[in-house]
């Protein structure tokens, strides 16, 4: 058998952790935009008599520990060899909740065969997720779609998700070198920090819903924090001239939304430019 899944990437404006012992209750609080870029798995799977997970990532064969543990939450012990083919659209580490996409995609795709609900795809991505710190919300978000609020943390019913309704088109650069989630959420400073600002700007979105508020509270967010270096800053204030512009948590690049023909032209020079829309419909399995 074999199946295809698609999950949107996901940019965060801002975040705040939110931690449980319980895998279920723990995320982030924040606001979002998933993205038509994303990553797609094409997934076989037959019967074994011991259990085989093969992974290859962008043609490569890969350890690639989210979607292993996604896969393993997913299906227990259960003797069976699958086979995950999942490709990236955009780069990894940036930002862009990939490796929350490569689980999900890959779970939502696995899921079809065996009948499984999507919900447990969505457990069983987002407890690997939160588990390896590689994020902490983009699994929810990715599974909606649009632009999101997310008013609590966790999986439903703990979770809960507005959304914000609006479309268009974005231009994102990726400005530096990839950062480690891990070690940004390891580190207790920035974390309080985080923290912080994240509960302050959860807290203004929820007053007043909008796109252009998001991008105030995350530009708000990245300068108060200090995630972001100086060339981030540089290309945000750059982007600023043609419409509005701010850091993707947690990732050296940036996400604006306004004149996408001169945003293109000024923020070549700090790096490679993607252009995509807001993903609409969240993660789904694609019939070819």
């Amino acid at each position: 058998m074999i199946a295809k899944a698609f999950a949107p990437g996901h940019i965060s404006g801002f975040f705040e952790p939110v931690y449980n012992q319980d895998l279920s209750r723990t995320g982030s609080r924040g606001a979002g935009i998933n993205i038509t870029f994303g990553s797609v798995s094409e997934v076989s799977a037959e019967n074994s008599t011991t259990q085989e997970i093969d992974i290859y990532v962008n043609n490569r064969k890969s350890n690639a520990p989210v979607i292993r543990l996604a896969i393993k939450y997913l299906i227990g012990d259960s003797p069976v060899k699958v086979v995950i083919k999942t490709k990236y659209e955009i780069p990894v580490g940036q930002g862009f909740g990939m490796s929350a996409g490569g689980a999900l995609s890959a779970t939502y795709a696995l899921a079809k065969i065996f009948g499984i609900s999507s919900n447990d795809a969505i457990r069983a991505s987002h407890f690997a997720e939160v588990q390896l710190k590689t994020g902490l919300g983009d699994v929810i978000a990715s599974s909606f779609g649009g632009i999101e609020i997310r008013k609590s943390a966790g999986l439903p019913p703990w979770g809960v998700i507005e959304h914000i309704p609006g479309k268009g088109d974005l231009v994102i650069c990726v400005v530096g070198k990839k950062l480690n989630t891990k070690k940004i959420l390891e580190d207790t400073n920035k974390i309080a920090k985080i923290i912080d600002y994240g509960k302050f700007c959860t807290k203004k979105i929820l007053q007043k819903p909008s796109f252009e508020n998001l991008f105030t509270l995350s530009q708000a967010f990245t300068k108060n924090t200090n995630l972001a270096d100086e060339k981030v800053l540089s290309a945000i204030n750059t982007a600023s001239k043609f419409g509005l512009a701010s850091m993707c948590m947690l990732g050296n690049s940036i996400f604006a939304m306004g004149k996408t023909n001169e945003l293109c032209n000024a923020l070549s020079s700090f790096g490679k430019i993607f252009v995509c829309s807001v993903d609409e419909f969240g993660a789904r399995v694609i019939d070819d």
